[in-house]
C-alpha cells in the first residue's frame, strides 16, 4: 500500500487531497504545527506529523518510508513582510525538499500556482512555456515563483519532482476567495474594476486534487502541469455565481482600472513606509485577479497525463449552495 507525507495536510487543498488519498487506499501522514492542526488532520483521516516547515528534522521523520510526498503549505495572502513570505513559501519549500529527499521519497509533488507568473501584465492563453516571475513585486507571486524554481531545481539534480499549477482555487471549505470577498460586499466595499468583463481560468479544488494525483502517478520527473475547470468562464460572471451560493448579490459598483491601479500602488508604498495596521485597501495581486484576463491552455496536461476536469463549474456551484444550505 502506498504512502504519502502530505503538508497543508490542515488546510484547504491539502484536506481534499488527503481525503481523496485515503479513497484511493493509501497511507497518509500529513505535517501538523499545532494541536489544532494535529486534530484536524487526524480527523480527516491522516496521521499527524508534529512539526512545521522550519522543522527539517521532523519532516525527515514523517516522511521517512513514504514514497510520495505532496507540498500543499504554502504562506497565502495579499500582503506581508518579504520575511514572511520567503520563510514560508521559499524555506519552506527547499527544507521541504530537504527533508523528504533524504527520507527517500521518490516522487515530490509542488502545488504551484499561476500567480508565480504574474507580474502586472494579463495572462492570455499562457502554457508551460510561460516564464516565471520571481522579479514580481507582489511577494507571493515573487516567492511562489521562487519555491517552484527550488523544486524544479531538485528535479534536475534527479529528484522525482513534479509541479501542478491550478488557477484561482475554489469549492467548499474555501478559505480564503469567497470568503474575502464575501466581506468586501458585506462591508459595502466590492466594486467591479474595469467592469469584471475579462475572462478567467478557475480550477475547483477537486480538479487540483486529481491534477496532483496524475502528477504522482503518472507525470515524468521534471515537469509542470496546468490545471483548470477547462473552458475560461467571464471573471464577474463566475464571481456573481460563487457570491449568489451563500446568497450575498454583488451589485454592479464599478471603479476605473486606471484609478484602482493608483490606489494600489500608493497604498502599497504608503504601508511599506509608515506605521499603518493591517492592509492597504486594494493591492496589487488583487488588482491583478480583479481586473486582469487570466487564461490558462491545459493541453499539456491533457495529452500527457490524460487530465480532465472531474467536476464541473455548475456542480460545483450546486455543492456550494447545498453546503451554504446545509450550515456546514
Amino acid at each position: 500500500m502506498p504512502t504519502a507525507f502530505v503538508t497543508g495536510g490542515s488546510g484547504f487543498i491539502g484536506g481534499v487531497l488527503i481525503a481523496r488519498l485515503l479513497a484511493e487506499g493509501w497511507d497518509v501522514r500529513a505535517l501538523a504545527r499545532s494541536a489544532a492542526s494535529a486534530e484536524t488532520v487526524a480527523a480527516r483521516g491522516a496521521t499527524p506529523v508534529r512539526g512545521d516547515l522550519d522543522d527539517v528534522a521532523a519532516m525527515r521523520e514523517g516522511a521517512r518510508g513514504c514514497e510520495y510526498a505532496f507540498h500543499a503549505a504554502a504562506h497565502l495572502g495579499e500582503w506581508g513582510t518579504k520575511e514572511e513570505f520567503h520563510r514560508g513559501n521559499v524555506l519552506g519549500t527547499r527544507n521541504a525538499l530537504t527533508a523528504c529527499r533524504e527520507a527517500g521519497v521518490t516522487r515530490f509533488v509542488h502545488v504551484g500556482t499561476e500567480a508565480a507568473l504574474l507580474h502586472g501584465e494579463p495572462l492570455i492563453a499562457v502554457d508551460e512555456h510561460a516564464p516565471l516571475r520571481p522579479d514580481s513585486p507582489a511577494l507571493y507571486s515573487a516567492t511562489k515563483a521562487q519555491a517552484e524554481i527550488e523544486v524544479l531545481e531538485a528535479g534536475r539534480d534527479g529528484f522525482g519532482c513534479v509541479v501542478i499549477r491550478p488557477r484561482l482555487v475554489w469549492g467548499v471549505g474555501d478559505t480564503t476567495i469567497l470568503p474575502s470577498i464575501r466581506a468586501a460586499a458585506e462591508a459595502g466595499k466590492w466594486a467591479w474594476i474595469g467592469g469584471g468583463g475579462h475572462r478567467t481560468s478557475t480550477t475547483h479544488v477537486r480538479n487540483v486534487v486529481e491534477g496532483l494525483w496524475l502528477g504522482a502517478t503518472k507525470a515524468e520527473p521534471g515537469t509542470v502541469y496546468f490545471v483548470t475547470d477547462g473552458a475560461p468562464i467571464v471573471f464577474r460572471e463566475f464571481v456573481t455565481r460563487l457570491l449568489a451560493t451563500q446568497g450575498v448579490a454583488l451589485g454592479d459598483k464599478k471603479l476605473p482600472r486606471a484609478l484602482a491601479a493608483f490606489v494600489a500602488r500608493a497604498g502599497e508604498a504608503a504601508w511599506r513606509v509608515l506605521p499603518l495596521r493591517g492592509a492597504p485597501p486594494l493591492t496589487r495581486l488583487a488588482l491583478w485577479l480583479a481586473s486582469q484576463e487570466c487564461t490558462i491552455d491545459i493541453s499539456r496536461a491533457r495529452a500527457e497525463l490524460g487530465y480532465a476536469p472531474v467536476i464541473t463549474i455548475d456542480e460545483g456551484m450546486k455543492e456550494l449552495e447545498d453546503a451554504h444550505r446545509s450550515g456546514s
